[in-house]
This record gives structure tokens, sequence and C-alpha cells, in this order.
């Protein structure tokens, strides 16, 4: 890696910190996995009233394979840098907390299993939160990629057709990623109605 490769991930890591600690924290996840099954199943999801809350949230962390693994990285990289970036460090680390709380509770009460894992649920989010979030209140730095949303909807709707998990033998958390969506949609119904109410205050 040369200087200017470096100084470029110093500039990103200054700009989008909590997407770097996500991202790293998913490097450390993946290598607890491939290292530690003791450890790993002490940081699979726990239901509220087992008191250990830390681990309603830490399944997101967890990953399995470097695919898993890297393409969860480059979307929240993706993603999640356009709305810490614009919005700052808290507003995505709330995106962040409740589609991550949402997409893990689901999945086990879907499921009945607590072996699952990834930042997938947490993606979604991201994608609906900057989809409505630029129909209802367009802002400059919110619209994706020509195409992005109806390729991850349709990619959403072939994973919960089961055919990978029969093709490719992996399991895929559906539930996770629908309801991921769905919060990330909700949130960003909510801040898009609000930005359009202080831009009308202020038009007034």
């Amino acid at each position: 890696m040369n200087f200017w490769n470096i100084a470029s991930w110093r500039i990103g890591i200054k700009r989008s910190p909590i997407v770097a600690f996500l991202v790293l924290s998913s490097v450390v996840g993946a290598s607890i996995v491939e290292l530690s099954t003791t450890l790993t199943n002490t940081l699979f999801f726990a239901a509220p009233d087992a008191g250990q809350y830390y681990r309603m949230l830490s399944p997101i962390f967890l990953h399995f394979g470097i695919l898993h693994l890297v393409f969860n990285c480059l979307w929240l990289s993706l993603l999640g840098s356009k709305i810490e970036t614009h919005e700052g460090s808290i507003h995505l680390l709330l995106i962040v907390l409740i589609s991550g709380l949402a997409s893990n509770m689901s999945q086990y009460y879907w499921s009945g299993t607590i072996y699952f894992g990834g930042m997938s649920g947490v993606i979604y989010a991201l994608l609906g939160y900057l989809w409505i979030k630029h129909k209802i209140a367009p802002q400059n730095y919110a619209p994706l990629p020509s195409g992005l949303m109806g390729f991850m909807l349709g990619w959403l709707v072939l994973c919960m057709t089961g055919i990978l998990e029969i093709a490719l033998g992996i399991g895929v958390a559906n539930a996770a990623h629908l309801s991921g969506l769905v919060a990330g949609l909700l949130i960003g119904l909510v801040f898009a109605l609000k930005t359009l109410a202080v831009s009308k205050n202020s038009e007034q």
C-alpha cells in the first residue's frame, strides 16, 4: 500500500468514524467465528429475558466466510458513509442500533434459532433510509445508483424463495433482511417528514 492509499484511508476514517468502527468490528467478528467456537457462542443472539443485552445486537458483527464479510463491508462503506458524512455520526449510529435490534429480534422470533449473524439487515435499513428520504425530501447526497434499489429488492425476493439454500447450501437470514429494510424505511420516513416540516417553517 503506498502513501496515497494510506492517506485516503485516514481521510475516510476521519470522515466516517462509525463506519470505520463497524467495519473493524465486523472483521473482528469474522475472525472470532473462524478461531473460537466458544467465544462465538457468547455473541449469538439472546432474548431480552436472558439479561445479556449486548447479545441482542452482537450478531450483526458475526460473519461467516470472506465473501459474506467483504460483501457486507463494501455496502456498509458505500451506504453508511453517505449518511455519516452528511448527517453525522450520531444519526448513523441511531439507524444502526434500531435496525440491528429489529433485524436480530425478527430473525430470532421468526426462525427460532440463535445461529445467525451478519450486517445485512443493517445494510437493508441504510438502503431503505436513503431511498425513501430522497423520494420524500430530496437530498443531493442521498440518490442511490440507478437500479440499485430494484436489484437489492430482487435479491431479497430471490433469497426468500430458498433457492440459494438449496443450490449453495447456505442459510440466509431473510427475516433480518426484510425487517431491516422496513426499519430503515420507517426511520427515513420520520426524518424526511421532519426535513419537510423544517423547510416549510423556514419559508414562512
